[in-house]
């Protein structure tokens, strides 16, 4: 039994207080280093990483999971959590304003560029065992693969920002709003249909295939803090507090873009190289992120909260049990995979997040690319992952190929079993 199953709930109370503390006094420094509205987007990020961490929210294991399984209760809360979006998103985008705050959506070029990366990144997601979320809130619930699969990420997005010109001249769509070509309600009543013909579809194979659907409203043994969360709360939770997100920072959810900022700097005080000359850092809406102190950045701010917030959430459930020893194959596919993630999320105008999960709640076409390349990505990827010692699909339960602190998939189970039977998102 690996030492998380061991683990039992209550017995981490100085972690938790750790983070806790943590997430509170970086609060405070960022109020009085940066304002209010930047330290509540902090707390936004700490609380996304605690409902990432407490439903076993994701979406690289949600995918691999239905595809060898048929289950779909994964696939089907994240058409909750979208359907819940747009129902939100769509209104405050048409209005361009929320309570006097300016928004603006995800809305990029559709085109080949979006699609190879997010094809790559697909590949990334089922070798380094998560997606841009799944891996921050994994990192930070003790799955000691993803911490290498983090480092890695950072590093690929870094050569993307490198090698951002050897892609720009690529056929693409311009950028492309559906609430704005079609209209605002014919948009958002066209994409709940889309979500719902999707839930009802998955649904049915899992029927075909397994006997019956998995709830996602029910967990058995659910509670706020300590979890487990069904996946439809934290299907809510997403939604909710991208929305926050929204109405804070001016613009959806992302994450990766803060990669880019941290390798870049990295390289720059390493004396590796000069960021500032690249293309991709002299785009003008860029070009401030790399010089900003990190205090000032959101995204930056964010992506180090939801770590905090799986932390707390992994410590109040009793799980966070990091093991340190992984294993050739898997260290190797962690590499390959992080690398893949950070170039693919580069290119594809950011990840699961920011490109799909974002983009599809801003109405725009090149979100559906996205999640429309990715999936073969995602095939491929299984068929690649048993190079490197890492099973194609796991049965519910069953301990994963790190042993890390992360939860496993199944609905039912109360303790981890490690960072490849967790969904991953």
């Amino acid at each position: 039994m690996p030492p998380a199953a061991m683990t039992r709930q209550g017995r981490q109370p100085w972690i938790a207080l750790a983070a806790a503390a943590a997430l509170v006094a970086g609060a405070i420094h960022v109020a009085g280093a940066a304002g209010l509205r930047l330290a509540t987007l902090w707390l936004v990020g700490g609380a996304l990483g605690f409902a990432l961490y407490q439903a076993t929210f994701g979406f690289a294991g949600a995918w691999r999971r239905w595809l060898v399984t048929g289950r779909s209760g994964g696939v089907r809360a994240q058409m909750l959590m979208l359907a819940v979006a747009v129902a939100v998103f769509f209104p405050a985008l048409a209005a361009g304003s929320v309570w006097g705050q300016p928004v603006r959506g995800f809305v990029f070029p559709a085109g080949w560029e979006v699609a190879i990366g997010a094809f790559l990144f697909g590949i990334g997601m089922q070798l380094g065992g998560g997606c841009a979320s799944g891996t921050l809130y994994a990192s930070g619930g003790g799955d000691t693969r993803s911490v290498l699969t983090l480092l890695f990420f950072v590093i690929g997005m870094t050569l993307g920002a490198w090698d951002a010109a050897r892609w720009a001249d690529l056929p693409a769509l311009p950028p492309f709003s559906l609430p704005d070509r079609l209209g605002l309600w014919p948009a958002l009543l066209l994409h709940l249909a889309v979500f719902g013909t999707v839930a009802w579809a998955v649904a049915r194979r899992e029927r075909r295939l397994c006997g019956t659907v998995e709830p996602i409203v029910r967990r058995p043994g659910a509670a706020l803090l300590s979890g487990p969360w069904p996946l439809a709360w934290g299907a809510l939770a997403l939604a909710l507090l991208n929305f926050a997100t929204l109405v804070l920072a001016g613009r959806p959810w992302g994450i990766t873009q803060a990669f880019a900022t941290w390798g870049s700097r990295a390289a720059e005080a390493l004396g590796l190289a000069d960021p500032v000359f690249w293309p991709y850092w002299e785009d003008p809406t860029r070009i401030d992120l790399l010089h900003r102190p990190l205090v000032q950045d959101a995204t930056h701010l964010m992506n180090v909260g939801l770590v905090l917030g799986a932390l707390l959430a992994a410590a109040l459930a009793g799980r966070f049990a990091p093991r340190w020893r992984i294993g050739a194959g898997p260290a190797a596919a962690a590499v390959l995979g992080g690398l893949l993630l950070g170039y693919g999320a580069r290119m594809a105008f950011g990840c699961n997040i920011s490109a799909f999960f974002s983009g599809v709640a801003s109405g725009s076409l090149h979100g559906w690319l996205w999640i429309v390349a990715a999936l073969p990505g995602t095939w491929l990827g299984l068929r690649l992952r048993p190079l490197f010692g890492l099973s194609a699909g796991r049965p519910d339960g069953e301990a994963g190929d790190t042993g890390a602190g992360a939860p496993i998939s199944n609905p039912s189970a109360r303790i981890t079993g490690g960072s490849e039977s967790r969904p991953g998102g």
